[in-house]
């Protein structure tokens, strides 16, 4: 399978449990990979990437800080020439708390973490896309950022800011190439919870859609935000 021959992907959040699935179909799919990661995760899952030459780690990057990001683009612009892919991963999850007993620095976490580092990276590629004449954008909401069911508000209205950035984002670029959509998990299964449907879908199971969405199968998609839900809810 060659669908990614020749494109560039940067997925953040490479050291991640969504990334382990979202990771092997770009690399089967013969794209040159740039990964955001924190910690050795990524080379723990898979260690015969530290002898691909066709990826580069890219790692103690603050992704909410645009200098930072500026920096980043510049490296993986350095290394290969170009970014066909954005897998906006990278994120955070805080609820359980009723608004009255919510600190002001969980509300600006989860924004930051999860709106902030979209829109930046985001941001960031759109150049670079438009000089090449075209991209793609995937970005990972979540099923509260549709509607919350309480004890969720920073967590849902960070997902929300997502979904309404991948709406416009996708309004504004469409025409000139740039295709940005949505995922939307609900829970992601661990390994050792696979077999159980009732756990969530599993990160392979998302990375085949995410992979779908920047396919050139997945042409025709622009805004979408697609539930991915599985048999859960």
């Amino acid at each position: 399978m060659t669908e990614f021959a020749g494109k560039v992907a940067l997925i953040t959040g490479a050291s991640g449990l969504l990334a382990s699935g979202v990771i092997p179909v770009f690399r089967a799919g013969g794209a040159k990979l740039a990964l955001t990661c924190g910690d050795d995760r990524l080379y723990q899952r898979f260690p015969d990437l530290r002898d691909d030459a066709d990826h580069i780690c890219l790692q103690s990057a603050d992704l909410s800080d645009e200098s930072e990001v500026e920096e980043l683009l510049r490296r993986v612009l350095a290394a290969f020439g170009r970014i066909d892919i954005l897998v906006n991963i990278v994120g955070g999850w805080d609820a359980g708390q009723p608004v009255h007993e919510m600190s002001l620095e969980t509300w600006l976490t989860m924004l930051r973490l999860n709106a902030t580092i979209t829109f930046l990276m985001s941001r960031a590629v759109l150049p670079a896309m438009l000089a090449q004449g075209g991209g793609v954008i995937v970005n990972i909401g979540a099923r509260p950022g549709l509607r919350s069911s309480g004890h969720d508000a920073a967590y849902a209205a960070s997902k929300a800011a997502v979904l309404r950035l991948t709406e416009s984002l996708s309004a504004e670029y469409k025409r000139q190439g740039i295709r940005v959509n949505a995922v939307l998990p609900s829970a992601i299964a661990r390994p050792e919870q696979a077999a159980d449907p009732d756990a969530g879908v599993t990160p392979q199971q998302l990375g085949r859609v995410i992979a779908f969405l920047a396919s050139d199968a997945g042409a025709i998609i622009h805004g979408a935000i697609i539930p991915a839900y599985g048999t859960k809810f």
